[in-house]
Order: structure tokens, then C-alpha cells, then sequence
């Protein structure tokens, strides 16, 4: 089969040839994947970031949102079956640790992750675990639901956890409206009656975000004036930001939004966090990290998109043109999700 494989950090991956992954063991899955996301987590993998935490064998298969139709089932899987369109959650997990035991399956002590330390999905196939396939509608196709694997699965698990504070007359500031953000804007829309304000440099992202339940957009570039429009929009400080970005200098700027005891959810990665501590303790501010999502989340997010209250906006390309889609993503060319489909 095709598959987008890395060999060396820093170079782009390479399109080979490798065996097909074969069903062996009772709750092995083996999908036909018919769409696979990219993200700006496939650049920093490239990058070489995510090498010291996952330590991954190379070469190996990118791809951490995938979607397709199970092809054949181990002997004990009774979840799905051959033809069955599915989502995968991005870890496959034990079902046995702590953890799991507590529904919090994306910190299994005993998992993997397809597309960071095992193969993934950027492939003509995929072999996964009866855990880890979320059964979907029939009409529902890859190509426009996968990148909710990680990226939606992210965006709506964060929306989740900030939703309590969002209650009607708060204010959120969401940092980003791109592939992430735009998904955390339509689960903002739909759980909460929070006022949404979004950030972003692009004006083609704005207008995106206008579209899908944005109430008032501010783009960026000076940050003083940034944060005299949201201060006043919000009047004096926003109850949660949330971060989509977090690098670039957003992660400087998404603190300063916030109101007195607010919540700045950090969802995006890739810069460095310092805020003096007696801002934290004075303000009684909080810092809250975000790791993709469970489960159960994926199973809501899915119902959601299955009731039309939440969609992509994907550019899709062919798996061959996997090249040029990196690229795109890393010259912010991509509105939306990136969308490879062997």
C-alpha cells in the first residue's frame, strides 16, 4: 500500500510502499482509511518536537485523524463490523489502567498514538483496536468528518470543560480560527450562550468565524490595541480564552485578555508560557492545559456533527499531493482542515 512515511527529522516525508497491516489479534480493527487529517501537530512532528515525549521508530506512517470503513474485525470484536463507516479516537488504549477505568482514556498509561509513535493513518489502511472506532451514520462521509479526530476531538473536549463558566452574559476570546478554532467556535455555539469573541491575523479566517457563531472579531497584530478593543468588547476582561494558537506571541497575549479570575486554556502548543506569579495569585487567574479528549467526547462530538451543528471546512487533496498540503498548512495557505484521501 502508499503510505506518507517520515524518515529524518526536518525533511519532508516520503511517499513508499510498505506491506499491509494485518488483523492478528482478537480486538485488532483493520480500517480502510478513507480520508486523513493534517495539522500543525504533522509540522511539529516533522520538526522533530514530539520525538523526546513519543521516541517513535523510524521511518514510520504520519496521520493521527483518520476515517473510514472497517474492512475486516479480530475474533472478540463485536463493536463493528466489515463495511461499517468509522472515526478512530487518536489513542488506542487499554481499557485496564487507572485511566481508562475512569473514562479519561487520553491518558492511558498503556497507549499508543497512531501518526506520533506508531504507524497512522496518512496510508491506504490502518489497523487500530475495537476501542479506538467510533461507529458512525452511513452518510457521513471521511473526507468531511476526519479531522475531528484530533482537531475537533481537541476543540470540543476544551469547549467541554470551559462550558461550566460560560454561562449566559460571560464573555470567551478564542485565539485562532483555523483548523482548530473554527471547530472550537461551533461547540462554543452550540453548548454554551457565552458572547464569542474571535482573534485571528487572517481577515478570510474572521469572516469564517462571523459565519459559524462568532458575536464580534478582532484581528491581530497590534497588541496594545488588541487588547483595548477585547477589554472593551468584553467590558474589562474575558471569563475564559481560549488559545488555538498558543505560539507566535499569542500565548503573551492571551493572558492579558482575561478579566480577574478567569481561565486561559491553552489548546495549541509550540511557544513558552511566562506570567509572573503574583499576576496568578493577584488576579487569581488560572493556567489550563488541554490533551486531545476522550472517548466519550468523541461519541458527543459525532452526534453533533451527525445533527448539522457543527461542520469542517476542508481543502482535501490526494495522498500524492501530500507534499503540497504540508506546505500550504506551513504557509498558513489553509483555511480550515487539511484533508488527505488516498
Amino acid at each position: 500500500m502508499k503510505a506518507v512515511r517520515i524518515h529524518a527529522y526536518h525533511e519532508t516525508p516520503k511517499l513508499d510502499d510498505v506491506p499491509e497491516p494485518q488483523v492478528t489479534g482478537p480486538w485488532d480493527v483493520l480500517v480502510e482509511v478513507g480520508a486523513a487529517g493534517l495539522c500543525r501537530t504533522d509540522l511539529h512532528v516533522i520538526e522533530g518536537q514530539w520525538e523526546p515525549i513519543q521516541q517513535p521508530t523510524l521511518p514510520y506512517i504520519l496521520g493521527h485523524e483518520n476515517a473510514g470503513w472497517v474492512r475486516e474485525v479480530g475474533s472478540a470484536v463485536t463493536n463493528v463490523q466489515p463495511g461499517d463507516t468509522v472515526i478512530m479516537h487518536p489513542l488506542v488504549t487499554c481499557g485496564l489502567c487507572p485511566a481508562c477505568r475512569l473514562g479519561d482514556d487520553s491518558h492511558c498509561e498503556n497507549s499508543t498514538f497512531p501518526g506520533l509513535n506508531v504507524d497512522g493513518g496518512m496510508a491506504e489502511f490502518l489497523l487500530t483496536n475495537a476501542r479506538a472506532v467510533v461507529k458512525l451514520e452511513p452518510s457521513l462521509q471521511p473526507k468531511d468528518i476526519a479531522a475531528l479526530a484530533d482537531a475537533g476531538l481537541t476543540a470540543y473536549h476544551a469547549v467541554r470543560k470551559a462550558a461550566p463558566r460560560l454561562t449566559p452574559g460571560s464573555h470567551v476570546v478564542v485565539i485562532g480560527s483555523g483548523g482548530l478554532g473554527h471547530i472550537g467556535i461551533q461547540t462554543l455555539a452550540a453548548l454554551t450562550a457565552a458572547h464569542i469573541t474571535v482573534l485571528d491575523r487572517s481577515e478570510q479566517a474572521l469572516e469564517l468565524a462571523a459565519s459559524i457563531g462568532a458575536h464580534q472579531t478582532v484581528r491581530t497584530g497590534d497588541d496594545e490595541q488588541v487588547v483595548r478593543q477585547v477589554l472593551d468588547i468584553t467590558g474589562g476582561g474575558a471569563h475564559v480564552v481560549l488559545d488555538f494558537v498558543a505560539e507566535q506571541g499569542m500565548e503573551r497575549l492571551g493572558p492579558r485578555l482575561l478579566r480577574n479570575r478567569g481561565d486561559y486554556f491553552v489548546i495549541g502548543y509550540g511557544g513558552s508560557l511566562d506570567l509572573p506569579t503574583i499576576d496568578i495569585i493577584s488576579r487569581e487567574i488560572n493556567v489550563i492545559g488541554n490533551l486531545v479528549g476522550t472517548y466519550t467526547d468523541l461519541v458527543e462530538l459525532m452526534t453533533l456533527t451527525a445533527e448539522g451543528r457543527v461542520s469542517l471546512h476542508t481543502s482535501v487533496y490526494p495522498l500524492a499531493d501530500y507534499a503540497q498540503a504540508i506546505n500550504d498548512l506551513d504557509q498558513g495557505r489553509l483555511v480550515g482542515r487539511g484533508i488527505l484521501v488516498p
